[in-house]
């Protein structure tokens, strides 16, 4: 089990990380180095040989790899993301880059996305490096820059560029999974991820005759795209049930003591009361509008209005989004992606899984594991392209009442002390037997 310094060390670490302002305000506005620079110095301080990698100067990752004790055995990628999304320190209890533990509780942007896990993957290969533990097989540990933008920078390059650090891993475990889900009935669900909605950011493009805003123009591009985005804002998806959604959907009927009825998903979301949080996003694809830049002046009809979407589709679910927005956006409104990445789906019958499983319950014995599919998507949408299978196991045990979810890219967001123990103890557990 970790040991005391470990438990130590993780908060120090998280602390230390929020303190390095990482914002990525995407178009390359970020500077990832420094925080790459310090996970580097704590990996040497382990024993590892750390590797600095950087497309543009200042977005770095950072690639270490601990020798299993297995030799041929199926490597393990281990990663988390070094940058944040901004944070208005006006809005906050706290500055947002304080790095303050206050009240048994770390403060900070990225406490909770993700340099809790950072922090707990460093904890976990120093405590090893002390105690001098070896995993089963070769961990393969890595630090991304830009998750929070395109990955173009962090996960995309490292992929493309140096596929031969992640030579022989299958496997991979990063963010949002594992995390303590209270039902409000006294129920403890630790979800741990097993897929991904696919990303599709979509720019709308609607295109008419220019002309004086006073005379009646019947091809106005404003009015054409304002019609195309309030019928994707109106559509209403149907449910389509991936093999994880299913297997959440059926682990949570079981946990209240009922079949679930898949002919009438609606209905079965109702009937897991607040449980249902945690797939009602990841039945059905989605298209939510955003953006919209349209026109130059109060007098003039542009010629050209556009728009962006929101986009996200299921393992499988690609084929009917592109023609559902075909028919959406109409004659007169043309799209293309902005930004598009697959979805994933993991096994649910993997050793890997059941291990993860059995992490969580030596160390939450009250808890139930159930399959989980994330709404959004992570550095793994990169890494499958090496054909690593990815998992969200990302393991803290949280207070009743706090919202885990509203934490990611939300005002105040923390972790609690002894969420961060509870995740080094489950991570070493995890990582030692995987």
């Amino acid at each position: 089990m970790a040991d005391q310094q470990a438990l130590d060390e993780v908060v120090r670490f998280t602390s230390d990380l929020i303190r390095i302002d990482t914002t990525n305000r995407g178009g390359g506005d970020c500077r990832e180095r420094p925080a790459a620079e310090y996970a580097a110095e704590q990996l040497a301080g382990a024993g590892l040989e750390p590797v600095l990698l950087e497309r543009t100067e200042g977005r770095t990752n950072v690639v270490a790899r601990i020798e299993g004790t297995e030799p041929g055995a199926d490597a393990l990628l281990v990663h988390g993301h070094l940058d944040v999304v901004p944070a208005q320190a006006d809005d906050w209890t706290v500055h947002p880059f304080s790095g303050e533990v206050r009240d048994g509780v770390v403060w900070g942007r990225g406490a909770v996305d993700m340099k809790n896990m950072d922090a707990m993957i460093l904890a976990v290969v120093r405590d090893w490096a002390r105690n001098g533990i070896r995993p089963r097989r070769d961990v393969v540990i890595a630090f991304t820059a830009d998750e929070e933008a395109s990955a173009a920078d962090g996960s995309g390059f490292l992929a493309k560029q140096h596929a031969g650090l992640f030579e022989g891993c299958t496997e991979g475990v990063s963010e949002s999974g594992a995390f303590t889900f209270h039902d409000g009935s006294g129920r403890q669900i630790y979800p741990i991820a097993a897929g991904e909605r696919g990303t599709a950011w979509l720019k709308l493009t609607a295109r008419g005759r220019a002309g004086h805003g006073s005379k009646v123009n019947k091809e106005n591009a404003v009015t054409r795209l304002s019609a195309a985005i309030t019928r994707i804002g109106e559509y209403e998806w149907p449910p389509r049930l991936t093999a994880t959604v299913r297997a959440a959907l059926t682990d949570l009927s079981a946990l209240y003591g009922f079949d679930p009825d898949f002919g009438d998903v609606d209905g079965l979301l109702e009937k897991l009361g607040p449980a249902a949080k945690l797939v009602e996003a990841t039945v059905r694809n989605s298209a939510n509008p955003t953006m919209l830049d349209a026109g130059y002046k109060v007098n003039v009809i542009p010629g050209e209005a556009v728009a962006y979407v929101d986009g996200r589709y299921l393992p499988g679910g690609e084929d009917e989004f592109r023609a559902t927005l075909d028919r959406l956006t109409g004659p007169y409104v043309d799209w293309e992606f902005a930004h598009h990445e697959r979805a994933l789906e993991a096994p649910l019958d993997s050793p890997t899984y059941a291990n993860m499983q059995a992490a969580i319950r030596e160390f939450a014995p009250e808890g139930h594991p159930v399959a989980y599919c994330m709404s959004g998507g992570t550095d793994a949408k990169q890494f499958s392209r090496l054909g690593i299978t990815g998992y969200g196991f990302t393991p803290l045990k949280m207070p009743e009442g706090y919202d885990y979810q509203a934490m990611f890219h939300g005002v105040d967001e923390r972790v609690p002390v002894e969420a961060l123990h509870f995740g080094v103890r489950v991570l070493d557990r995890f990582l030692r037997t995987a």
